[in-house]
């Protein structure tokens, strides 16, 4: 069982975790590091995925678009093997299918659709007028204020580094049951250097992209996903991919989630840059089933 190497940097772990073991012609191997989670990280599986469709994909063509469904949760003790399948290889577009296998199971299937670059009609939509991430609490800030009088799932979650720093526009959630709107505003980035390869930066803008959207759609009900009488996971997850970006700066994650019902609850993110850029657009639907004992 791999451990995680204690002498990288959590962005480069997350970069090492990235660079899959070529198994065979369409087949990889993708290790998780060992920080004491029960299952897999999603965002992890989506990048490792993403990463092995793009390894059987020719340089000038990049991904616009993935869909991708979480079957079972993955084992973070056992290394996840990854089958592509070469769908398409067309003129100007090119699709791959990806399983990710263990145990003899499939616990994720995504397909994935790329495109060599070309120009075309430009619009999108405006980045919302929120707080720059430096008027905000940082994440040192937060554990210190907070994480000593919070539940052992909020300290278990915020109190280690991870690869990406999170700052919300509004901590509300996180301290109160308050029935909220369903949306929030994040900042995100990178906490060091990300490769200036096209591919790590997607599949990292893939790895964040699944980072608090489950939350969101628990806001106008007053519970959070650490909240022990809600069952959370991510059933799926799309991702479309507008613009490039070397995500060396903060992005904004806006979220908004128009429905749940059925113990299921659907969440819409937007990834924009500081100075505006929309560079992806993000759906999910997740399980937030309220447990047999409340």
């Amino acid at each position: 069982m791999p451990q995680a190497n204690e002498h990288l940097s959590p962005i480069d772990q997350l970069i090492e975790t990235l660079d899959l073991e070529r198994l065979e012609e369409n087949l990889f191997r993708g290790e998780s590091p060992q920080i004491g989670w029960q299952r897999v990280f999603g965002g992890q599986v989506i990048a490792q995925a993403l990463m092995a469709a793009q390894r059987t994909v020719t340089a000038d063509r990049l991904v616009h678009s993935l869909h991708g469904y979480f079957l079972l949760p993955g084992d973070p003790k056992v290394p996840i093997v990854y089958q592509v399948e070469r769908l398409r290889d067309g003129g100007s577009f090119t699709t791959r299918r990806v399983t990710g296998i263990q145990h003899g199971k499939a616990i994720f299937a995504m397909s994935a659709s790329f495109q060599l670059e070309e120009p075309g009609y430009e619009h999108q939509a405006t980045i919302p007028d929120v707080k720059q991430p430096e008027q905000l609490m940082s994440e040192d800030e937060f554990q210190k204020m907070f994480l000593a009088h919070a539940p052992e799932p909020v300290k278990k979650y915020w109190g280690r580094k991870r690869p990406v720093e999170i700052r919300p526009v509004s901590l509300v959630h996180y301290v109160s049951q308050e029935k909220l709107k369903p949306e929030q505003h994040i900042w995100v980035r990178a906490t060091g250097e990300v490769p200036d390869d096209r591919h790590y930066q997607a599949a990292v803008l893939a790895y964040l992209s699944d980072m608090t959207l489950l939350d969101t759609s628990l806001y106008p009900h007053g519970r959070t996903i650490f909240d022990p009488s809600i069952q959370a996971a991510s059933l799926d997850h799309a991702m479309w991919f507008h613009r490039p970006s070397k995500l060396d700066d903060w992005l904004l994650y806006t979220q908004d989630s128009p429905s749940s019902s059925g113990a299921r609850g659907m969440t819409r993110g937007q990834l924009f840059t500081r100075s505006g850029e929309l560079i992806a657009s993000v759906a999910q639907e997740g399980l937030i089933r309220k447990r047999a004992t409340e």
